[in-house]
């Protein structure tokens, strides 16, 4: 489980069938064979490593629901470790588990913050509540306006400067990961009635 505070990125090494190699320096150090990392969102599990990269499997339908497999050599990634128990909880309960990609629609500065909207797949927008909680390439942000498979968020300058959200341009995806809570309130809704 993770919570959407990015800890780091990396950059992409390699993509091949079914496995990601990132170069990460920082975040290398801390990891072990076995650990869960979230890479712009998708959890994976460290196969290999060395004290600058890790290797991680990544299984079909991880490709088919993600970006990682559009990534290519020195693209950057969002990395967040798996938390710990010990661990201040910020940010929202992220599972790591991608359910789809949103594409980019517009992009404009307001202020001092970053107005990003997307449009999300159609299965996906009745978990998407203005003000609820969404994970964007991994990144716990708070959804600030929504008009049916349109929804807007707003990225402070430090989330902006620290994450890969910055090399987004107009037409790209993003991974996306709706809020739990909302899904397991649908299906205990449905329970109910039954």
């Amino acid at each position: 489980m993770f919570t959407g505070i990015i800890e780091n990125t990396g950059e992409v090494n390699s993509v091949k069938k079914n496995v990601i190699i990132i170069k990460a320096p920082e975040l290398a150090k801390e990891l072990k064979i076995g650990s869960s990392i979230s890479v712009d969102g998708a959890c994976l599990t460290v196969t290999k490593k060395d004290k600058d990269s890790f290797e991680a499997d990544v299984m079909p339908i991880t490709f088919e629901r993600t970006t990682l497999g559009l990534k290519k050599k020195n693209d950057l990634v969002n990395l967040e470790l798996a938390i710990l128990g010990s661990k201040r909880f910020e940010g929202h309960i992220v599972a790591g588990h991608v359910e789809g990609t949103a594409e980019l629609l517009e992009m404009k500065i307001v202020e001092n913050a970053y107005h990003l909207t997307f449009r999300i797949p159609e299965n996906l927008s009745c978990y998407v509540v203005q003000t609820g909680s969404i994970a964007i390439n991994g990144i716990s942000l708070t959804v600030m306006d929504v008009d049916g498979e349109k929804f807007s968020v707003g990225i402070i300058p430090h989330t902006w400067e620290n994450t890969n959200l910055h090399t987004l341009k107009v037409g790209d995806r993003v991974n996306i990961e709706t809020d739990i809570l909302a899904k397991y309130a649908e299906k205990i809704g449905l329970t109910t009635k039954n």
